[in-house]
């Protein structure tokens, strides 16, 4: 016979570690979120209260922040937020440069633009070209306010990609630019994002340590009428960027057999 009152699971108290990753949390949505707008943050006697936790604790969360890469803390100075992370929606088709507008200029340093023969099978699938089709690649280093950001290698269908290379892609988005050349609108984009470790040579160009954090997003963008023609991964740093979406709850597909 079932027992209709189980025995309650006796709840085991947090661990100091636990509260401080757990405060860590709550301290990094507090800051990505814009709410410290001078840089600093108060001191650990206030976050405390406010955050209804001890200073140990505040002061072990905030050294999970500082080996992030997100805070600095300095003997008479306080605790000074390194670097606001900039926030890129994925509820919208947007270029980086889009995104980006108001928190400062977005420069690109042009790697690679050519048109590579035979490219790829992996591209021409992608981009549902013919097997031993050409294509264009281009490959930019990112820059905010001359910060290194992010390290970006696209694929463009040769009809979309080469009266691109004529256009000033140092400081245009791409979609802008495809839009203008081809007369048609980008309609939709499959996004993935990964989690991943810099190389030693992506390291080297975004000026951060090989092994630090790194988003990958995988990005395949269509025009209106369905037709792939851009394929991109971006190499971004994950100590300056946030992904953010706002998703709505419908109805619970059904299950299938």
């Amino acid at each position: 016979m079932r027992d209709e009152h189980p025995p309650r699971r006796e709840r085991q108290p947090l661990t100091r570690a636990e509260r401080a990753r757990r405060i860590a949390d709550t301290l990094r949505q507090r800051i990505t979120s814009g709410l410290y707008e001078d840089g600093m943050l108060p001191d650990e006697r206030a976050l405390g209260h406010v955050l209804g936790t001890t200073r140990n604790t505040v002061r072990e969360a905030l050294g999970l922040l500082r080996d992030e890469g997100l805070i600095t803390r300095r003997r008479g100075i306080g605790t000074q937020i390194v670097t606001a992370k900039y926030g890129h929606g994925l509820d919208r088709l947007t270029g980086l440069a889009e995104t980006l507008v108001g928190y400062g200029a977005v420069t690109n340093t042009v790697r690679a633009a050519r048109i590579v023969p035979h490219a790829p099978k992996a591209v021409t699938e992608r981009l549902h070209l013919a097997d031993g089709s050409d294509a264009v690649y281009l490959e930019r280093l990112r820059s905010l306010d001359g910060r290194p950001l992010s390290v970006d290698s696209t694929w463009l269908a040769p009809d979309i990609g080469r009266p691109l290379l004529d256009c000033d892609l140092a400081h245009r988005d791409v979609f802008t630019l495809i839009e203008e050349t081809t007369g048609n609108r980008l309609g939709s984009a499959e996004i993935t994002v990964h989690a991943v470790t810099a190389e030693p040579d992506t390291a080297r160009l975004l000026g951060i340590p090989t092994g630090a954090a790194l988003f990958v997003i995988d990005r395949l963008t269509r025009l209106a009428d369905g037709r792939p023609v851009d394929s991109e991964s971006l190499r971004v740093r994950a100590d300056r960027f946030a992904l953010h979406t706002l998703l709505h709850r419908g109805a619970v597909p059904p299950r299938t057999a």
